[in-house]
């Protein structure tokens, strides 16, 4: 069984889901941080708030608590949001 990242794989720049929770409205027009989003490599369960998201890169980038895979990326591009959702295999909007 896979067991969940130590606190010494994080780098300390991760924030919580909430930090991504007005960008996914802008994206979806729901409130998504109570969003159940499934992990397509471990398949873990978990509200977006408990998410993993790192905001410092070229687009925002969301990775699962429990195997740290990617989720979803979403780069801003010409006053657009491209979103990938390929690191999640379901998403269920409350």
């Amino acid at each position: 069984m896979l067991s969940g990242p130590d606190d010494s794989t994080l780098d300390g720049s991760a924030l919580d889901g909430n930090a991504i929770g007005g960008l996914l409205q802008e994206v979806f027009g729901a409130e998504m941080t109570t969003a159940a989003a499934t992990c397509a490599s471990c398949g873990t369960t978990t509200e977006v708030a408990e998410c993993l998201v790192y905001a410092a890169a070229p687009g925002t980038v969301m990775r699962c608590r429990s195997c740290t895979a990617v989720l979803l990326v979403v780069v801003s591009r010409e006053q657009m949001n491209c979103v990938d959702l390929l690191g999640m295999a379901a998403l269920q909007i409350p």
